[in-house]
Parts: structure tokens; sequence; C-alpha cells
């Protein structure tokens, strides 16, 4: 039976949704496909000047759906199954697949199937259309049945604000522009769902999930399996990811290894930990395979990397009982147009004020280190006297959430409830991963059996250990009794197996990473869903959390004010090329940390006024906020004026200090060093952080680039407050400024479209 008559859609409340009817609208009810809804964009997508709206449309022979938003194009042939027979960079007009995959692949009692996919290609070089009719589909393959479109659902998470009733998540801007701009992702989703006639197969349903973005050249994919039957399916080795893509590098001679990777395509997925991003890597559950059946290729033992895989290694037994579901990590498939490093770098930022806008908060906080209750208090009243919007109980503090006492959780309702009469937002610090428990409950060797320093950092429990799910519970408890808004993970979940076949969170060490990871990402996604900011060392963000360390070397705060001056600066230029400002955190040691002396923190803060102010320009300047760590925020009314001015400073051109960050020069202790925000959707569309080193003022004469500010032929450029005047942007979006700068001091220049 042809398969386009067995799938059919009707339209309701409006979303596509499949019934295997033959007398509901088909495929016919979807616009047809033209080719002008390819072309090429006239403007720049990271200025945000297209109309890039995604849909989804249907060829003219009804065989084939194309999911497009001007950017990319993935076109996906239904009969005799479902494979994906186009894959363009439409900015760039590169065709990124080569030849055809499966949708995913499974393992079920020792059995390998293939969901979705044809056979037959003559070459796999390359893919002719002409080709894509005479495929056939696998034998024992899993076959579609129905497919689904509609719309993204928004993201509706609340600030912590909002859930406190300060503001009116409508009316009230102001707050808002506090915390960012909260950007809703829209777009299309695509699913396509399948089964088996093989009993091998154990009846198990499959769904496979597809979002194209509007405005950006993204696609997210997952894969969801669910058992309907009576009995157990355990599933192993879960694949949600083929694609054989075109190589990157063509090599004679050499191993995957030591090829460069597909650089046209960004893949990213939620199944990261252990601070595990990096530009060139991205996280555990990528792999770049080889194709021994392309023949053709140059290289002469077939090792070229062509083969994108995605899934997690250690994932290799779950067991799904009746009416349980495994969902896979979400993959986002980020198009490339280039290999200049900003510009790859700002696509990847705006896929996360996309995909994860609540990365976007960015409150100003301290870290407070305390030893009773007055000392909160205290805290609390010095944010109210300087700006400040929340308070963190730091590490070494006196508050200790695992405490389930009546009275520990009472103590702590009333300094929240005191906290939040003066608006101002508390929150504390727990450590999970690097601390021992017990033989019961640490993580177990697969090796040895034993707990002996299986874990990433030694001793760790193992989050699906009756420790772990007490210390899960603990924490919502203490979150739900007291009212708490900020929530800092030390050490959460980072990746560890666990061979125990005792512990009640896992079944053994198949399931044991996938079990915990979920267990971690459902706290998450349980605070996320109560406006409770959560920064965390591991990277969580596309499952609820706000920030990261920005990367640093803790015992650098050993070391002089001035040396962490230049570093800090380093660490804040080299953090953020991949994350935005609001996605890290930076560390200020207001007293001793891990060493050093008197040289090496600020207290007393009023004897050193001036490394306090330039400590908090550099990381406010450049939309970073930091660790401000110690007792107090302020000893004089001196000290005082001076850190309610820069917050006051920082909270006035918040918008634009939150906004991208172009990388203009690297501190080096030599030369001036700075940075240069951008916000093409701004009135104030730039702004220009420099900083001078040296014991003399400088002047220097500086080509800065402000092709991503969105400015053409005339930027109205002011000296902090100062006055505007009218700068030329040449035909290289560069303008010529010359500026100045005290010693061992900072400047900064708006730049602006009109004139004030």
């Amino acid at each position: 039976m042809d398969m386009i008559k067995r799938i059919g859609l009707f339209w309701l409340a409006g979303y596509w949704l499949a019934v295997p009817s033959f007398s509901q609208p088909g495929l016919e009810r979807l616009p047809i496909w033209r080719a002008s809804l390819a072309e090429q964009p006239k403007s720049d997508w990271l200025l945000g000047l297209v109309d890039a709206r995604a849909g989804a449309y249907r060829s003219v022979d009804g065989r084939d759906i194309i999911l497009c938003n001007g950017l990319v194009k993935r076109v996906f042939r239904l009969t005799p199954n479902v494979a994906c027979t186009d894959f363009t960079n439409l900015v760039t007009g590169q065709q990124l697949l080569r030849t055809v995959a499966p949708e995913a692949r499974i393992t079920i009692g020792g059995h390998v199937f293939r969901i979705g996919g044809l056979e037959g290609v003559p070459e796999r070089a390359y893919l002719l259309p002409t080709w894509v009719d005479g495929l056939k589909s696998g034998v024992g393959d899993f076959q579609i049945q129905s497919v689904r479109v509609g719309r993204i659902e928004p993201h509706t998470w609340p600030t912590r604000a909002e859930v406190l009733g300060w503001v009116d998540s409508v009316k009230d801007k102001e707050w808002k522009g506090r915390f960012g701009g909260l950007s809703r992702p829209s777009g299309i989703t695509l699913s396509f769902d399948y089964g088996t006639a093989d009993p091998e197969g154990r009846g198990l349903q499959v769904s496979i999930h597809y979002e194209l973005h509007d405005g950006i050249p993204l696609i997210v994919k997952w894969m969801e399996l669910r058992n309907p039957g009576v009995a157990d399916v355990v599933i192993g080795n879960p694949v949600h990811e083929l694609l054989a893509l075109v190589e990157e590098e063509s090599a004679v001679v050499g191993s995957p290894d030591q090829m460069k990777k597909q650089h046209g395509i960004y893949v990213e997925t939620n199944y990261a930990f252990n601070n595990a991003m990096r530009y060139d890597i991205s996280d555990q559950t990528t792999h770049w395979k080889t194709d021994s059946l392309y023949t053709s290729q140059v290289n002469y033992n077939y090792q070229t990397p062509c083969m994108l895989e995605v899934y997690p290694e250690k994932v290799t037994s779950v067991r799904l009982k009746p009416g349980e579901a495994y969902v896979s990590a979400r993959t986002c498939e980020l198009l490339m147009d280039g290999y200049d490093r900003e510009r790859r770098g700002l696509a990847i930022r705006k896929m996360y004020r996309c995909i994860a806008p609540w990365v976007t908060e960015n409150p100003v906080f301290m870290h407070l280190v305390s030893r009773n209750d007055d000392e909160v208090r205290r805290a609390v009243d010095q944010c109210v006297a300087t700006g400040y919007e929340a308070v963190i109980l730091s590490f070494g503090s006196h508050l200790n959430m695992e405490d389930t006492t009546r009275a520990n959780l009472e103590r702590w309702r009333l300094l929240a409830e005191y906290a939040h009469t003066r608006k101002v937002l508390i929150g504390g610090y727990s450590l999970f991963s690097s601390r021992r428990i017990s033989d019961e409950d640490d993580v177990i060797d697969p090796v040895s059996g034993k707990p002996d320093a299986a874990a990433f950092f030694g001793h760790a429990p193992c989050m699906g250990s009756r420790w772990g799910l007490a210390y899960l519970a603990k924490l919502r408890g203490f979150f739900t009794y007291t009212g708490f808004d900020l929530f800092e993970n030390d050490g959460p979940y980072p990746g560890d197996v666990c061979a125990s076949r005792m512990h009640p969170g896992h079944e053994g060490l198949g399931d044991s990473q996938w079990r915990q990871m979920e267990l971690q990402k459902g706290l998450y996604r349980w605070m996320l869903a109560r406006g409770i900011y959560i920064n965390a060392p591991d990277w969580y963000f596309l499952d609820g959390t706000h920030k990261i360390a920005i990367g640093y070397r803790e015992t650098n705060f050993s070391l002089s004010r001035q040396q962490q001056r230049i570093l800090n600066r380093q660490n804040i230029y080299d953090g953020t090329w991949e994350k935005t400002p609001s996605m890290s955190w930076g560390f200020v040691p207001l007293v001793r940390y891990q060493g050093g002396g008197p040289e090496a923190v600020l207290e007393p803060l009023s004897e050193h006024l001036e490394d306090y102010r330039e400590l908090m320009v550099q990381y406010y300047g450049a939309g970073v906020q930091a660790c401000y760590r110690g007792p107090r925020l302020f000893d004089t009314e001196e000290t005082r004026a001076m850190v309610s001015a820069t917050v006051s400073w920082y909270k006035k051109y918040r918008g634009i200090l939150n906004a991208d960050i172009i990388h203009l020069r690297r501190a080096d202790g030599r030369d001036w060093d700075g940075i240069l925000h951008v916000d093409p959707s701004r009135e104030t569309c730039g702004l220009f952080m420099l900083y001078n080193p040296l014991d003399q003022p400088m002047t220097r004469t500086i080509r800065v680039p402000v092709y991503y500010t969105g400015l053409q032929q005339l930027a109205w450029v002011c000296q902090g407050e100062g006055p505007a005047r009218a700068l030329r942007v040449d035909r290289d979006y560069m303008v010529e400024l010359t500026v100045h700068i005290p010693a061992k001091s900072h400047a900064w220049y708006r730049f602006r479209k009109q004139t004030p």
C-alpha cells in the first residue's frame, strides 16, 4: 500500500495531528513547496534583520516533507520509509548530506534495529535526487506509521520576582529589563511515529521529533521510546541521530583523530556534564565515525570521519517497564557559514538565547560568608543600600540545606521573609559530588566493584543511591518550605557511572549514567519552573541552569590584586567566545580564599578602594557577575558610595552590557585591552570598554569593528556620559576612534544610531 495513503493528518486547535485513517485529509493540507522559499537571505540573520519564519511543506507529488526557514532546509522522503535526503545551508548554499542514513538505531534483545532509512544508493560520496525513487526500505527496520506537524511550545518559566508577586509579568517591563531580554522560541515541530512487525522489536513505539526555529539556522532532534506492552523491554545503545555528512578534510593518509571534523555544522546536546562544553569538541554524545561503504573517498584506509552519530556511549542497557518511556538527549544542529571564531561564537550564543532564554537573566548578587543570622540580615541591608539584588550564602557559611529539622527550616524561612520584605533575593550553596558519603552510597567502580576513587573527583555519592535520592528530596523540601530564590549547586552530577545493583535509582552499570542525569536534570527543571535561579559548575544550561564559572584557576585569587586585575580580564575575554556574559560568573576575594596574604584580598575595603572599583568595573563592564565573597559589601560611607555608583552605572546600561561581546584585544599588561558590546536592536547599539594596565595615561587611535552594531555610514560616539560626535563608518564597517585611558584604569565609549 502506498505509504502516503496510509498517513492521515487533520487540523485541530492549530496543530497537525496524525491519525491512521483514509477518510481524514492527508498531506495535501500542508502548503506546497516552492523553490523561492529557499532563496538565500538578503540580510544577515545574526543582525536579526531576516524574516526567517519556519514552515513545513509538502512536495508536489506528496512524497516529501520539507522543513525550511530560509536559512536551513531539511527534506524527508516518506515512502517506502522515512529518510533525510537533503540538508542544505541556505546561507552558503552548501549541501551537508552526501548520502542517506537511518533516522535512528537501537538494540533490543541483542538485535540491532534501524529506525527509518533507505537502502540501495549506488554511490556514497553524493546523492542524486533521481536515485531516491529507486531506494528500498530495509528488512526488519522500524517503519513509518504517522506524521505530526505543529508549533513549538514557547517556554513560560517565571522570574523569581513574578513568583513573589513583586511585579506583574505582563505590565512591569522594568524588572524584565533588570534580568535581560527573555525571548521566547518559536517555530515548527515535526514528528515521525514508527512501529515494527518484527517480534524481536517487542512492540516498542518509537517517535523521532524535530524542531525548526524561526530566525536561526537551527534544528533540534530527539527520540522517544515507549513501551505500551505488558512485559519489560530492555533497550541498549540508543543512537538518535545518524548523518552521513560531507567530509571536512580530504586527506589521503590520516586517522579520524588527525583529520578535521565537520565544521559546517555545530552539534550540541543537553547530555553534557563536568564542564564539558568546548568550542572544538561539543559534548559526550557527539561521535564522528568512518564509513567503510564509502569506497570512493580519498583516504586509502577509509578513515575519513564523515559519519555523525549522536548517542551516550555509556548508556548500554535501560529497562522500560510497561508504560515507561526513554527520552533521548536533545541534539541541537546549528549550521555555520564560515570559520571566523567571533561569528561562530555569536551563532552559538544566539542559539542559547533562543532555546534556553533563561540564561539571559543576570541578577546582581553578593557571595556572603556568614557565621550567624544577624550577619545575613546585615548583608541584606547592605544589598539594599548599594543596589544589589540578591545574596547567596557561600561555602563556609552557617547554612545547611540538608538539615531537615523544623528549627533549621523555620530559621531560614524567617531570614528569607526578611530579605523579601526588602525586595532582595536570597539563596545558598550546597555541595553534591566531590565528597564521600559511605560504601553503600558512593559510586561503585565497574572494574573493582568497590567505591575506591571511581568518580571523576575521586570519591562521590551516586545520585541514584538512597542518600542521593534523599539529598534531592531534602533540597526540594528546603526550597519549598523556606521560599529561597537562588541555588548554588557545587559539584552537581558530573557523569559518574556506577556498577552498584543495590541502588534504588538505577538498575546497574548500563543505565546508571542516564538515570542519574535524569535525576539531576529533574531537580533543575523543578527549580526553573518555580523561578529559582541556579548557579552550577557543570553544563546544564539546556535543562534550567543559568550560570557556570567563566573559567579560572582558583589559586590565582591568592595572587596580588594587580595580577588578579589582568588575569580576570583574560578570563573574561577567553570565557565569552561561546557563552553570553550572563552565562558566566567570576570571582572577587573580599576576604582570604585559598591562600595569599593581605596583597590578595580587598578587606579592609576602604583601604583598597581603587582596586575594588576596578575589579567591579571590569566584571560589570563585561556584563559578567562576580562572586564578591566576604562578610560585607562596604565598611565606610565612602566605600558604600563607590559600590552604589558602580552598580547604578551597570544598571543604567544593563541592556547593552549584557549584550554580545566582540573581542578586540586580550589583556597582556603591555598595552590597552578591551571588548565591544553590540546589539543592533538598541539605540545604544555598542559600548566599548577599554583598560590601561600601565602606570601612565595612554592615547590610542583604534579601528573599531562596528558591523554587529548594525551601524552604517555614520556612528554617533560618546566618551562616557559626554557629548556625541559623528564618525564615519568605512566600507569595512570600521570606525577610527581616538581614545584616552587613565593610568591603571579604564574608559568607555558609547555608540549610538542617532545623536542624543
